[in-house]
């Protein structure tokens, strides 16, 4: 058996075996990204779409997407690229795009006022090694490009794209072990770890989609905020308030359809809570 070595779960695969996320597969003794340049969504976005808020505002971004993810959130909303039992079994609608294609795919939109790339729609982690190659060549292009993603990865993952990667908006999806890994199939301590180096090499807006009955407490807000309010650069200067916080309301989908959207009065209240520790903090899906 061969391990992968992108997050948490380290799957053990066996030859032909894919893993959990369903994009990485055991060939020859070696896993290899199966999704690579495999795309299944595709849109001129504005950035404020990803969300991004203090990065490039007013501009549109071309947004691409693939197959796989190695969370398990019940309420997913890309649940057929992301875990259902068509992207698991390789996504067979995806189209054969490469890094060049997408580059100048995007430099073609330049005319319609696109800055660049974002890796969005699935997990784009579990797809590393295409971000990694696309991105390099569209900074060469002169675009930027933006991740969008829940931060489940081992930090040479993120070492490894560290250069070519301008901004990220990080899924931080609450402040309690038991919600990652009983609701998510996540680790909390692997987000922390990675937020708080990604803050260290580009910029970074963070995400928080409150779910009713779950994660939506103001005690676990102040938690959350009053440790992104501590993160630090790499010179080991505290920058965390000046990171953003995305608070989003829920709305029932996929395998979580027992419970109302997300109060919006509630989600008011959880923006007065983390403003407490963090200069901007915006309300989503309202």
């Amino acid at each position: 058996m061969t391990a992968c070595d992108v997050c948490f779960h380290h799957c053990q695969l066996d030859e032909g075996q894919r893993g959990l996320c369903g994009a990485r597969i055991c060939e020859k003794g070696k896993v290899r990204a199966e999704n690579y340049g495999r795309i299944t969504s595709l849109a001129l976005d504005p950035i404020e779409k990803k969300p991004l808020r203090r990065f490039q505002s007013g501009r549109m971004i071309l947004s691409a997407g693939s197959y796989g993810c190695n969370l398990r959130c019940p309420f997913c909303q890309n649940d057929q690229i992301s875990w259902s039992e068509h992207a698991l079994h390789g996504a067979q609608w995806a189209e054969n795009v490469s890094p060049e294609e997408l580059v100048r795919t995007a430099v073609r939109l330049k005319a319609r006022g696109n800055i660049g790339l974002a890796f969005t729609y699935n997990e784009p982690l579990v797809g590393w090694e295409f971000v990694r190659d696309t991105a390099k060549l569209a900074h060469e292009a002169g675009l930027v490009n933006v991740l969008v993603t829940n931060g489940t990865a081992e930090l040479p993952i993120l070492e490894a794209l560290a250069p070519w990667v301008d901004a990220m908006n990080i899924d931080l999806k609450g402040f309690t072990d038991r919600y990652y890994t009983k609701v998510l199939g996540g680790s909390l301590d692997m987000v922390r770890t990675f937020i708080a180096r990604a803050v260290q090499v580009c910029h970074v807006e963070l995400t928080t989609l409150i779910v009713p009955g779950e994660n939506d407490t103001q005690e676990e807000m102040r938690g959350l905020s009053a440790w992104v309010a501590g993160l630090k650069d790499s010179s080991g200067n505290v920058i965390g308030r000046s990171i953003p916080l995305h608070i989003s309301r829920f709305f029932p989908r996929f395998h979580m359809t027992d419970r109302p959207p997300t109060d919006i009065g509630r989600i008011r209240e959880l923006v007065e809570t983390a403003k407490q520790s963090l200069e901007y903090v915006y309300s989503g899906n309202c």
